[in-house]
């Protein structure tokens, strides 16, 4: 086999659906979010407004935190010093996750480098807790609960997104005496909808299921104290194991789960993506859980988050422009073809100094590329007005129904 051929094979292929995924490089300024400096092709800079991050509300450039992580550094130095059995538990540690069981109401927590492995690791292993298990998974859940759930070695059920009658049949069909698990999400983070907790809670119990939510994109954002969707509609006690992440509105880095003490302890004895990881940098756990703990009582940011996403929806909706709208902060306009998705992005990004990431194929279905916008509390009325001004010119300039933009 010629592997160079192969790899310009593969690589040629995402170039020619317009899906080859191009890397932004910028620089953060410290005190400005979301002000970003841009390193231009030609290598000048130029001052950009990210407007796709998943700091969802700016708690990543927060006084505090960053007092935190100074602390923590001078105090302890760069790295943990080893995984969580072997050194590298530290009270930084404990201290998160003592937070986290808090913010959730659960008697434990336990933390990973990302959400994602915090999925991963989680849902691969319940199957050696319970043999027998029987996943049932919304179709549209994220690729970290489809990896942990595909190679756990158990039996799995995909049932239609947020398809209640459907879940309701495959789970009838199964044998009643099965242990069973019901994953799905709060907020779903490419279109903005919302699970249906109530109703998949009210299964678990009838059926004798446990539950697994991912909250990723909604801890910090929602409910009272932050601790997500299900916090807000007073269902966080129904629910078994909760997801979450500490990099997006938290700011920082690292996933968890929250749950009972014996689960915790379970999944930290046996999931070997929680046993063999070097964990997490304790100025990391210090910053995250001095987040944690402030957003707890910042209600204010939070109503400020919604209040902007709503602004944008509005104006946006106002032009006659194709968004979705499911009632989220987060704020997907539908483009339709990978490369005008791409040639709206740099236009975007080279003529108005915004920055949207293009959204293609795998991450959403064909035919819906998009761009997908985030804002946040710190996105000022200047920013939205600026933004939405660059939207209407470009679609107007583009007349994107069937322009060619690679001209």
């Amino acid at each position: 086999m010629t592997y160079d051929a192969a790899l310009d094979t593969a690589l040629t292929r995402l170039h020619d659906e317009g899906r080859y995924r191009t890397f932004i490089d910028i620089v953060r300024k410290q005190g400005q979010f979301p002000r970003a400096n841009w390193t231009r092709p030609d290598g000048s800079e130029q001052e950009i407004v990210v407007w796709c991050g998943n700091d969802y509300l700016g708690m990543g450039q927060h006084p505090q935190v960053l007092a935190a992580m100074h602390e923590a550094l001078e105090a302890t130095g760069a790295g943990s010093g080893g995984t969580r059995n072997i050194s590298g538990t530290t009270l930084y540690h404990k201290a998160l996750e003592a937070e986290l069981a808090d913010l959730h109401r659960k008697e434990a927590a336990l933390i990973f480098t990302s959400a994602y492995i915090a999925n991963d690791a989680t849902l691969s292993t319940l199957p050696k807790l319970f043999p027998g298990l029987i996943i049932y998974s919304d179709e549209l859940n994220h690729a970290s609960m489809i990896e942990g759930i595909r190679r756990n070695g158990g039996s799995k059920r995909i049932f239609r997104h947020n398809d209640v009658d459907h879940l309701r049949a495959l789970l009838e069909a199964d044998d009643p005496k099965a242990p069973k698990l019901i994953a799905f999400e709060s907020v779903y983070s490419m279109d903005g909808d919302f699970g249906p907790i109530e109703e998949i809670v009210k299964l678990a119990e009838e059926f004798g299921a446990l539950t697994y939510l991912d909250e990723v994109h909604a801890v910090g954002m929602y409910g009272p104290r932050g601790a997500g969707v299900a916090e807000r509609d007073g269902l966080m006690g129904r629910i078994d194991i909760i997801n979450g992440t500490l990099g997006k509105a938290y700011g920082v880095m690292g996933g968890y789960i929250a749950t009972s003490a014996k689960m915790a302890d379970a999944i930290r004895s046996y999931a070997p993506g929680f046993i063999f990881t070097t964990s997490l940098p304790p100025v990391v756990a210090a910053g995250a859980a001095t987040s944690v703990r402030l957003l707890k009582s910042d209600q204010a940011r939070r109503e400020a988050h919604q209040t902007g996403a709503r602004v944008l929806k509005t104006r946006l909706k106002a032009l006659g422009l194709p968004i979705v709208d499911h009632g989220s902060h987060i704020v997907p306009v539908i483009v339709g073809d990978p490369r005008h998705t791409k040639a709206m992005s740099d236009w975007l990004l080279d003529d108005f100094g915004i920055y949207v990431q293009p959204i293609n194929f795998p991450t959403v279905p064909r035919g819906t590329e998009r761009l997908r916008f985030t804002p946040s509390p710190l996105h000022d009325a200047g920013m939205t007005d600026h933004l939405v001004r660059a939207l209407d010119a470009l679609w107007a300039r583009c007349a994107l129904n069937r322009a060619d933009l690679t001209g």
